[in-house]
């Protein structure tokens, strides 16, 4: 399956609704390219399931800009939590930070909070809508329009792939679409509160998130399939 490249991005979605098998699922982390894909998703009033995976430990600002989004489209944006018997595994064997002292311990915090209720969130679902862009660094060089996701099994559309992040916010400032203030201050990629800083100048995107971390190719599982990603179709 494959999706002209050339499309606008309602195109794209709407190309991908009529082509995919099965439900389609977008989970946005209220960034700015989550946020641009929102915008066409809800103004079209198209048939995308949007979920968000509420870690627990998000910006006050993200839970903010959540409920501006609802409010300015008029439409409800669905919670996927951890599960509370692993959180409290979790908690109990690292402490309430214990993700810091260690890559692993970290991982293992990723997967309680994202990677498992993720597994939830695509349950059933043929389609899988993301906003990765390939420019965003190196372990997303690979991102196409769409890609087979093996560890989910279904098909993953990524319809700002070939995006710059100047593309992504002159669309949302034409668009009026709201955006994390904390973009503005140096947070070009926000997760966890605890787990993202703003960047230095000079540092790439997304040097802010796990910073403390020496792997530069860091990432918190939900895109990954045995440590890469998967092609299996592409634009």
């Amino acid at each position: 399956m494959a999706i002209a490249a050339a499309c606008d991005i309602a195109d794209r979605l709407r190309h991908a609704i009529a082509t995919i098998d099965g439900p389609l699922v977008f989970t946005t982390s209220f960034g700015i390219e989550d946020q641009l894909i929102a915008h066409h998703l809800f103004t079209d009033d198209l048939p995308i399931r949007v979920v968000a995976l509420d870690t627990g430990r998000l910006f006050d600002r993200t839970y903010a800009l959540w409920q501006e989004t609802e409010e300015r489209y008029g439409r409800r944006i669905a919670a996927v939590y951890p599960r509370s018997d692993a959180l409290s595994a979790l908690v109990a064997d690292q402490g309430i930070n214990g993700f810091y002292r260690s890559t692993g311990a970290r991982a293992a915090c990723c997967a309680t909070r994202k990677v498992e209720p993720l597994a939830r969130a695509l349950s059933g679902a043929g389609g899988w809508v993301v906003g990765l862009r390939a420019d965003q660094s190196a372990t997303r060089a690979a991102t196409t329009l769409t890609q087979w996701d093996e560890a989910h099994r279904l098909t993953k559309v990524a319809p700002l792939f070939d995006y710059d992040r100047a593309r992504v916010v002159r669309e949302c400032v034409a668009l009026g679409v709201p955006v994390n203030p904390l973009h503005a201050e140096g947070f070009l990629s926000i997760g966890c509160a605890p787990c993202t800083r703003a960047i230095r100048p000079g540092e790439p995107e997304r040097a802010g998130r796990w910073w403390w971390e020496a792997d530069q190719a860091r990432e918190c599982g939900l895109h990954l399939a045995d440590g890469r990603l998967v092609r299996r179709a592409s634009a």
